[in-house]
């Protein structure tokens, strides 16, 4: 449900974030950046296409629908003005985290979502580096989504700004004073923890799902902080190879029979040694 306003914020926060990455970077990159920048904006192009075509006129049609029947869990409850506003943005952001989750966690899911992490560098960019199938499939998951929550269209349009902004910025690679991410995190999804789930150890991949509020980590206890990002490498192992984020490979992959996905050029499994729950932790 963008709007051309919605668009231009959009491009100003993507512009803003990715001038600050050159200026204060938060970790070292590990490939060029132009050759990155062209396979991350064809990959982002394919799936934007299938947003414009097909999820966003799904989500269009069942909050027109939901209006309609008054049908839902916030029509049910009769939650009005500002009240309404405020569950639907908190009931939307905890449903992409059961999403996000569910991309990790099942199997064939996970074989699209890869895309998105083989990324070997983590900035503004891979914001929106989504391979299609992921997000055409994601109009069911808008389906469920709405017709379970019942939004009304100006608190899915509230979600979906902050929804897109929070993606640009937790992916961004912008160094924030310590201090002040901390403070931020408090309530959401910054860059330390996006770059934790990013990372190319299994038991750090499989935490950190929020997308705009960091609470549903916490609450389902899959939230992890204290690892310094300068001991985070980004990627996939068993998707390291230059050639793997070549644009034909990251479209293709999910389609051809899956490697290892956690077993690298060594034939070993990355581990750090200490992989106790750091929900009580703070952002290093």
């Amino acid at each position: 449900m963008s709007t051309p306003l919605t668009v231009l914020l959009l491009a100003v926060a993507y512009a803003l974030l990715f001038l600050l990455e050159r200026v204060l970077p938060l970790r070292r990159p590990k490939e060029r950046l132009l050759p990155r920048l062209l396979v991350n904006a064809i990959v982002s192009a394919t799936a934007f296409a299938t947003a414009a075509v097909l999820v966003q006129p799904v989500a269009r049609i069942m909050i027109e629908f939901t209006g309609a029947e008054s049908f839902g869990l916030i029509p049910l409850v009769g939650l009005t003005g500002l009240a309404e506003i405020a569950a639907a943005f908190l009931l939307l952001d905890l449903t992409f985290y059961y999403w996000h989750v569910a991309n990790h966690r099942v199997a064939f899911l996970w074989r699209f979502h890869n895309t998105h992490h083989i990324d070997p560098d983590l900035d503004v960019s891979t914001a929106f580096r989504f391979h299609f199938v992921e997000v055409g499939l994601s109009a069911g998951f808008r389906v469920v989504q709405v017709l379970l929550i019942g939004p009304s269209p100006i608190a899915f349009l509230v979600y979906e700004i902050a929804f897109q902004l929070g993606t640009l910025f937790h992916h961004s690679n912008v160094r924030m004073p310590l201090r002040l991410e901390r403070t931020f995190n408090l309530v959401f999804v910054t860059p330390r923890m996006h770059g934790i789930h990013h990372s190319n150890i299994r038991e750090e991949n499989r935490t950190n799902f929020g997308v705009v509020l960091q609470w549903w980590d916490r609450l389902h206890r899959t939230r992890r902080l204290s690892i310094p990002q300068d001991e985070v490498t980004i990627g996939i192992p068993g998707y390291s190879a230059p050639q793997d984020n070549a644009v034909v490979n990251a479209l293709m992959m999910p389609f051809r029979p899956q490697r290892d996905y956690w077993q690298g050029p060594q034939g070993k499994r990355l581990r750090r040694e200490s992989l106790s729950s750091t929900a009580n932790g703070q952002l290093a």
